[in-house]
């Protein structure tokens, strides 16, 4: 099947490539037997009309046939060509009529000789929309690309008419002798003819298209090149009646040659990209190549005393005009030009230094406009303030109500913080839900403009059918006036650090940086990737906190928690810390460090307690599914000789795992090592359930706000039971968190609770000191009341 295929295939593709042989040889053999066979005079006039208007009608009817196979631009010029050939054909069918009717006309022009012009006309438009499809050099628009092509079409044929004039060593249209109208008419034919070949080059040349999509417009090209020099021939002759053989010939090859272009498979505008040749010089330079020509070829004449005639002086204003004309189009092209490049430089520009969310200006301009404020206040003397400013828990918004959310209202946010500010002061987006505000000149009223700021931000978000209330924290920084020196990213680290204090007093409100001798007022990051890197140096510690079994007090495993107290910086609370970390990368290097103390001091928390306990650390959900998680726990259980078993991996619940299919896998993996999981602080987040039910869960650890049950027995009490049924379904332990109270502790037993974790069982301490204090038996059971 595939052989025949194959084979039909080829005799397909050799039936088009002898088109164009048959074609001739079918014109050859027409023109031959009205030269030879046909009598001369009016029967080899009659025989001539006839054949041109059968094969104009054919290649109309190939024309019309072949355009319903395409569609756009290709269909279009078919569509042309066949109406200007039907044109054509008609008015050879009229011809034809009168030689049968009656002798021959005196020659006048008539409305058939006019008519005649439509073919051309059609394909002069034909080619124009054609053209369209094609690769253009330049990306302009179309009606100045169609207007530019017509332009040099026309110039390039004046340019050549005006040679070949001069060149003439006789007048033919000066000697005809025959009426005016007769010989304009009849000049009109092939000049048109000329354009349209001039016009065809200039494709061929200029346009980058492949081969292929060429073959159309080289046989388009060919017939009115065929039909030109029948024109030229008519015009020529001195008996106007008469049609020579060469004249038949042309009017015959024109049509079919149009009808080969118009079934050709691949019209204009088919050009593959691998196939394009760049030709942007030849569309420069070529239009004005003949024109020089013509320059030299008459300053040469005319100075050697010749002078123009008439016909000479008039293609040459026409030239000139068009040249002016041309000049016009390309300085118009450079004006936009120009103006398309500023507008980009421009938008690049505001690209580059400006935030695409909010329109603020960005880091980079923030950044450079800081430092000129810094040179003029150490110069000048002109006083600045930087203001640093964070949203509260913006995490929360894009975990619970989408990241679509989160950005309508970091627009909003933005909205507003440049509105309670003055026009002259810079507000900037640093990145996340980080901003700042410059003032210049108007340091003083840096705290009021704090407030006013505050103020507005505390206003609730309307968003999307959502009210969101949305806080802020403020750090503020004025240089002292021993601080000459000061450099931006100095004074961006105190602002941040400044409002790192306003987090830890209870956020939503602003705090002013006041030296630089550490204190509240230290640099959180800095010192915390210094605190990272040498934990035992710069006060990073692990504490652990006791998880207990109600039945009989026993502690059954300690959750391990990390805290710092920094020499500078003294106590650092963990939500603030946790925050610096998550901004700026340190996450995992804390979990890390937990990870591989508790495992260090699994051994030791074991021989004092005279028994295995297990020990919980807390991953940081944002890490699951990511790289390098998997591999430091088994590291850190390799290297301290820690039952996989021993060890249970806590994911904070009140964030949004990333990318849970990973995630899954991963725990999965670890589970089949003997690790469990157990997800923290259930309840709190806003996908509780979704994720009990997604992630693979060993433990579940309830949030306070669902333990408290001794507060309000009902309500609580009815969730934390529903809870409680859930997961013993699902095979899973329960860990109530924040039992603080006996009165607590009894009513999470009675409603089935087994296990504990709170300030009522102890409040997390270092490994040296929770050993010191373990008893050696364990502690009273909770009573549980009947």
């Amino acid at each position: 099947m595939t052989g025949w295929f194959s084979k039909a295939q080829q005799v397909v593709m050799t039936g088009r490539s002898a088109r164009l042989p048959v074609t001739l040889a079918v014109v050859a053999a027409v023109t031959a037997v009205g030269a030879w066979a046909v009598p001369a005079g009016a029967g080899q006039r009659l025989y001539g009309d006839a054949a041109q208007f059968v094969a104009g009608a054919l290649a109309a009817f190939a024309c019309f046939h072949a355009a319903r196979s395409h569609t756009g631009a290709r269909i279009l010029w078919r569509l042309l060509l066949g109406a200007a050939l039907t044109t054509w054909a008609l008015v050879r069918l009229w011809w034809t009529i009168r030689d049968v009717a009656g002798p021959l006309p005196t020659p006048a022009v008539t409305v058939a000789d006019v008519a005649l012009l439509t073919l051309p006309l059609l394909t002069f438009v034909a080619l124009v929309a054609g053209s369209m499809a094609l690769p253009r050099p330049a990306q302009a628009s179309l009606r100045r690309d169609r207007t530019v092509l017509v332009i040099d079409s026309v110039l390039i044929t004046g340019s050549l008419l005006a040679i070949v004039w001069s060149v003439l060593p006789d007048r033919p249209l000066d000697t005809a002798g025959r009426d005016p109208w007769v010989v304009a008419v009849a000049a009109a034919y092939p000049i048109v003819d000329l354009v349209l070949v001039v016009m065809g080059v200039l494709l061929l040349v200029t346009r980058p298209s492949s081969r292929a999509a060429r073959a159309p417009l080289r046989l388009m090209v060919w017939a009115m090149l065929a039909l030109g020099c029948s024109d030229t021939l008519r015009l020529l002759r001195a008996d106007p009646g008469a049609l020579t053989p060469w004249e038949s010939a042309g009017y015959l090859l024109g049509p079919a040659l149009l009808a080969l272009a118009a079934m050709s498979n691949r019209g204009l505008g088919a050009a593959p990209a691998d196939e394009r040749v760049d030709r942007d010089w030849l569309h420069l330079l070529l239009p004005y190549v003949p024109v020089v020509a013509t320059g030299v070829f008459i300053a040469v004449r005319t100075g050697g005393g010749g002078r123009l005639t008439s016909y000479e002086a008039y293609l040459g204003w026409l030239v000139l005009g068009l040249v002016v004309a041309r000049q016009m189009f390309t300085i118009v092209d450079n004006m936009v030009l120009l103006a398309r490049v500023s507008e980009g430089r421009r938008k690049l520009h505001h690209q580059a230094y400006h935030d695409p969310l909010t329109g603020l200006a960005n880091r980079a301009l923030f950044q450079e406009r800081l430092v000129l404020a810094l040179d003029a206040y150490r110069y000048r003397g002109v006083p600045v303030a930087l203001l640093f400013a964070d949203l509260d828990d913006f995490k929360l918004i894009n975990d619970g109500f989408g990241h679509a959310v989160g950005d309508r209202l970091l627009r909003i946010f933005a909205e507003r913080l440049a509105a309670a500010v003055g026009p002259g002061d810079l507000v900037a987006r640093l990145g996340g839900d980080e901003f700042a505000v410059l003032l210049e000149r108007r340091a003083p009223e840096a705290e009021e403009i704090g407030h006013r700021i505050l103020t507005a931000l505390r206003e609730p978000y309307a968003i999307d059918g959502h009210t969101v209330a949305v806080s802020a924290s403020l750090g503020l920084v004025l240089p002292e006036p021993e601080d000459r020196n000061l450099t931006a990213d100095v004074l961006l680290r105190r602002a941040d650090a400044a409002m790192y204090v306003s987090k830890r007093r209870g956020k939503n409100a602003m705090a002013r940086y006041s030296g630089a001798d550490g204190g509240p007022n230290a640099d959180l990051p800095h010192l915390l990737a210094r605190a990272v890197s040498a934990p035992g140096e710069f006060g990073f510690e692990t504490y652990y906190q006791p998880i207990v079994r109600f039945a009989d007090g026993a502690v059954v495993a300690v959750e391990a928690l990390a805290r710092w107290t920094d020499p500078v910086a003294g106590p650092v609370d963990p939500d603030v810390f946790v925050a610096v970390a998550e901004r700026t990368g340190l996450v995992a290097a804390i979990d890390d460090f937990v990870l591989d103390q508790a495992c260090a001091d699994a051994a030791a928390l074991a021989n004092a307690y005279g028994r295995p306990i297990d020990v919980h650390v807390n991953v940081s959900a944002a890490r699951l599914g990511q790289h390098g998680l998997e591999e430091g726990v088994l590291r850190a259980l390799e290297r301290h000789a820690v039952r996989p078993s021993r060890l249970v991996v806590e994911i904070t619940e009140t964030r949004r795992i990333p990318e849970l299919p990973p995630a899954v896998e991963v725990l999965h993996r670890l589970r089949q090592r003997g690790v469990r999981v157990a997800l923290d602080d259930f309840g709190s987040g806003f996908n509780a359930l979704a994720q009990l039910h997604s992630l693979p869960v060993d433990i579940v650890k309830l949030d306070s706000s669902l333990t408290d049950v001794d507060v309000a027995p009902e309500r609580a009490g009815a969730l934390c039971r529903s809870v409680l049924r859930i997961c013993a379904e699902l095979g899973v332990v329960v860990v109530a968190e924040g039992v603080e109270t006996p009165d607590r502790a009894r009513a999470l037993a009675t409603l089935g609770c087994d296990l504990g974790q709170g300030y009522l069982f102890g409040q997390p301490a270092p490994a040296r000191t929770l050993i010191r204090t373990i008893p050696t038996q364990p502690g009273p059971g909770i009573a549980v009341m009947p």
